[in-house]
């Protein structure tokens, strides 16, 4: 008996330096990548609780241009980000990627369940109506013609903001999903544009088709594509889109939308993957992702 009192003893004491870990990782995590985001963003643009840092990325041609607004994902402002803001302003838009955690980027998985967790939904909104009234401010940018994009977190609160601001003309939604009212979904003017991996371990299908009908339903112009197995955040950096294969399929299909949904430039169709959905099965990374970011 006094073996196993000893046993489940030092078992929960290494359960607890664990955990004692984890949490000063955090903080330690924040420490060590202070200068991140500043180092990233090229911008300040005024906010309700101060500046709000952000990466504008303008094309080469004379404006005034359509816009896009780029929401990151949970781990918040990063290089890959900064990239594809890039490559959509070669396309002719101006595109402005915020700083949603106000100062946090992590790669580290517990620091970014903890920014997801701690950001209000009401600050990451009234940061965004900032950037809104920016934009529609400029000169250069056309202000009925303002879209929002978004991967994973920033997808799921792509559409959180486009029921925010009916104003957003188009919303495009990477792996990104978030439980709404079918009802207010009316609301939406502009077409929305899903993207989702059919391997995708934090989102079921089920929830992908449903939010498909429920748009739909509400008559909202809806365009989701399933790639047949990829799995979540399977669009990355610029160098894997330029690779092909399923992130350049995803890719072209965004860029279509926008030149269709913006510039109301008749598009091709839209870029149908071959092959069965695949199978969304879970496993414990996907229900904490989903718990965490689909369900804050």
């Amino acid at each position: 008996m006094q073996r196993w009192k000893r046993i489940l003893s030092w078992i929960g004491l290494v359960i607890a330096v664990a955990i004692g870990g984890l949490l000063l990782s955090i903080p330690f995590d924040a420490l060590i990548g202070s200068g991140r985001v500043a180092a990233l963003t090229n911008t300040t643009i005024p906010g309700p609780a101060g500046p709000i840092r952000a990466f504008v990325a303008q094309p080469d041609t004379p404006g005034p241009h359509p816009a896009v607004i780029m929401i990151h994902e949970w781990w918040g402002l990063r290089p890959d980000i900064i990239e594809k803001a890039t490559a959509l302003a070669a396309d002719g838009y101006l595109v402005v990627a915020p700083d949603t955690f106000r100062g946090a980027s992590t790669t580290w998985i517990p620091r970014a369940i903890y920014q997801v967790t701690t950001t209000p939904l009401e600050q990451v909104q009234a940061d965004l109506d900032a950037v809104f009234a920016w934009l529609t401010a400029r000169p250069d940018v056309l202000a009925d013609q303002i879209a929002v994009i978004g991967f994973c977190y920033g997808g799921r609160m792509s559409l959180l903001y486009t029921l925010h601001n009916p104003a957003i003309a188009a919303t495009g939604i990477f792996y990104g999903m978030a439980t709404v009212d079918p009802g207010a979904l009316g609301q939406i003017r502009g077409p929305v544009l899903g993207i989702f991996g059919g391997a995708d371990a934090s989102i079921p299908l089920s929830e992908v088709e449903q939010l498909e009908r429920n748009l739909k339903a509400a008559g909202v112009d809806t365009r989701f594509l399933i790639f047949p197995d990829q799995p979540h955040a399977f669009v990355g950096g610029i160098e894997s889109i330029n690779a092909g294969g399923a992130p350049g399929e995803a890719w072209q299909a965004l860029r279509a939308f926008l030149s269709e949904a913006l510039r109301q430039t008749p598009a091709s169709q839209l870029p149908l993957p071959a092959g069965s959905p695949g199978s969304s099965a879970g496993s414990v990374w996907g229900m904490l992702h989903h718990r965490f970011v689909c369900g804050w």
